[in-house]
């Protein structure tokens, strides 16, 4: 017998097909095809770290979802899927054929059916082969609908949000203490992977690091060179565990630093912590945004400011980097307790950044770590 290693408690996961259910009767749909990874393991359970593989899950508008899965899968099926019903397929079968069936053997050939349109894992091919099975049927794009819910965090997934942030303070300090003259960025990275994973991590990351003129561009990977005196670092944290995120960001100097770094890095600190403490249920997401944007434009510290200054992290399977929820002038939305952000500021190559939770008070750093430009020892 497969000893089982759920995540939560399955009375979170049948609540949130309560909910998922609820929202399907809303809209008329006898059925969702679940394809997006985080909606299948967010309301199932079901995990593995093939999730590129072709699998999905069928949830009905009554009754239970039925998981669609390669057939090498069924261990994690077992031990991570709270609910029983399953198809599968093997490596010599004509696995769009098995999906089909799967798909009308439970729903039927002329339902209203949802289909996460917006995943990456449903390629023209497989929505082609599906499609043409139900010519009958009433199809609407669903993409948004776990989307939305996954948006409020439990307390059982922040807990492990929690977890992932003191893998981030691990992975910075790491990262500060290997940096320095003549030091590599892999080098560097190494550390910072090695000290997450101890930390909790189920990933390495590290994240964005990146040193000379690459830390002027944001995103850049760690590679083959050698730091130099005075070289900016940029360097983002990004571990998660059981797959929820945490991130932060902290600049670094190798060597040495001129009062203006510090007068910069002061700067970026003073705006975003006061965009921070803008950030309560009820604020539109403009308000802590144009803090930002006000900020760093009229300090001269860029010509312009196009880049998101919030996103929702939670639950993320690569290659999703963040949950469809950002802070940008042209935003529509309000804070809720129990959202969960990344908030960055980003101005000559220095990165400040934090993730934060939504209380009813305000906001919480779940990452906690010196606020200040960091300079290495040599």
């Amino acid at each position: 017998m497969v000893q089982t290693a759920y995540w939560f408690d399955p009375a979170e996961y049948r609540a949130r097909l309560v909910r998922v259910q609820a929202a399907l009767r809303a809209r008329g749909l006898d059925a969702m095809l679940a394809f997006l990874p985080e909606t299948v393991t967010w309301v199932t359970g079901y995990f593995t770290r093939a999730y590129g593989t072709f699998q999905f899950a069928i949830i009905p508008a009554e009754g239970e979802p039925t998981l669609f899965a390669r057939d090498v899968e069924a261990y994690y099926l077992d031990s991570t899927c709270v609910f029983p019903d399953r198809v599968l397929w093997t490596d010599s079968d004509d696995r769009l054929a098995v999906a089909v069936g799967a798909v009308t053997s439970r729903v039927g050939k002329a339902a209203a059916i949802g289909v996460e349109k917006g995943a990456w894992v449903l390629n023209a091919a497989r929505w082609e082969a599906i499609a043409a099975a139900l010519p009958g049927a009433r199809i609407e794009d669903t993409s948004d609908l776990v989307a939305d819910m996954r948006k409020i965090k439990s307390e059982a997934e922040i807990a492990y949000q929690r977890v992932a942030a003191r893998a981030a303070e691990a992975g910075m300090r790491a990262g500060i203490d290997t940096a320095g003259t003549g030091v590599s960025e892999r080098e560097m990275a190494a550390e910072i992977c090695a000290a997450m994973i101890r930390a909790g991590s189920d990933l390495p990351g590290p994240g964005v690091l990146s040193s000379g003129e690459r830390a002027f561009h944001l995103h850049g990977g760690y590679s083959d060179r050698v730091m130099q005196r005075g070289d900016i670092i940029q360097l983002e944290v990004t571990p998660n565990n059981h797959h929820y995120h945490a991130r932060f960001m902290r600049p670094i100097r190798v060597a040495e630093a001129s009062d203006a770094d510090v007068a910069l890095a002061e700067k970026l600190i003073g705006i975003q912590d006061a965009a921070i403490a803008a950030v309560r249920p009820g604020v539109p997401a403009t308000l802590p945004d144009a803090i930002y944007r006000d900020g760093v434009l009229s300090a001269g510290l860029r010509e312009t400011y196009t880049n998101k200054t919030f996103y929702s992290v939670g639950l993320l399977l690569q290659p999703n980097g963040g949950e469809p929820l950002e802070a940008h002038p042209a935003a529509t939305w309000a804070f809720e307790e129990n959202m969960v952000f990344h908030t960055y500021v980003l101005a000559r190559g220095f990165g400040m950044s934090e993730t934060i939770r939504v209380t009813a008070e305000g906001a919480e750093r779940l990452t906690n770590f010196d606020r200040q430009l960091f300079v290495t020892a040599s």
